[in-house]
């Protein structure tokens, strides 16, 4: 069965290799943290900070948009793109079963992530460190947030998977991915403004709004991260119905959410005809 895994792993990381996927993915979130990272470089004494935690609260703000889209990019074509080229029949007549090909796609996809967060971060913290050697302090609010990233790129890997699974087509693909990005990661903030503004300290604030953030993984990544600290929680300077929302429910939706877009997935695939 590992083997299998690793054999569908290996394959996968070739084809991104070609794809420039690994190059794409690692260009991305080094040159957007070494911006970021010249941005936190100011003075941070009036924050209460140390500048590595500036940084992180401003990596977060990105990573939210940056790690799903990088994601999904990677995923929207998994299944898609081996059912237009002709090949899903063909690694299906091996005694590979359809969760495992799907287990070797995400273990690919994720080392790639890995590999890309592991470089931005790690320069932007680098460069940090190396202005102000002070800012180790915030060495943990920066180990929080590259986990945390892991699994959020996880759940939109896995979102990917689904999409391709039910599009089957990779123009198909491409669009529900991007769609659901805006969706997600934009639009939905974006509405949930709307209705606090129009809420006006009500119902909708004090008790729909928490749950509707713990609801998006985006969200819940961007809660934890922002309040697990309270160095990073002065950079970030949430307040309001957001900062009264427990750790440990953030937390937990970022644990769970991977594992239910995981299981979407293979409830897809295992629908698509080879």
């Amino acid at each position: 069965m590992i083997a299998r895994i690793l054999a569908t792993a290996v394959t996968e990381a070739h084809i991104a290799r070609r794809n420039r996927w690994v190059l794409i993915a690692v260009a991305l979130m080094v040159v957007f943290s070494l911006v970021l990272s010249a941005a936190g470089s100011a003075p941070t004494g009036a924050l209460g900070a140390d500048r590595l935690s500036v940084v992180v609260a401003s990596l977060t703000s990105l990573s939210v948009y940056l790690v799903p889209l990088v994601a999904l990019l990677m995923s929207f074509d998994a299944v898609a793109g081996e059912v237009e080229r002709g090949t899903l029949p063909l690694l299906l007549t091996y005694p590979v079963a359809r969760w495992e090909v799907l287990a070797g796609k995400l273990l690919a996809h994720t080392a790639i992530l890995i590999v890309a967060i592991v470089a931005g971060y790690g320069v932007a913290a680098a460069i940090t460190i190396a202005a102000d050697p002070a800012a180790v302090s915030g060495l943990g609010a920066l180990w929080r947030l590259t986990w945390t990233s892991v699994l959020l790129g996880a759940t939109f890997i896995g979102i990917g998977y689904a999409l391709s699974s039910l599009a089957r087509r990779v123009s198909g693909a491409a669009g529900l991915a991007i769609g659901l990005w805006l969706g997600l990661v934009v639009l939905y903030d974006l509405g949930l403004l709307a209705a606090v503004v129009a809420d006006d300290g009500g119902f909708f604030t004090t008790d729909v709004f928490p749950a509707a953030l713990l609801a998006n993984p985006a969200d819940a990544f961007r809660l934890f991260n922002l309040t697990a600290s309270q160095a990073t929680a002065a950079a970030s300077g949430v307040g309001g119905a957001a900062a009264t929302i427990p750790l440990w429910q953030s937390l937990l939706s970022i644990l769970i959410w991977p594992l239910v877009s995981l299981a979407l997935a293979a409830l897809a695939f295992r629908k698509v005809e080879p």
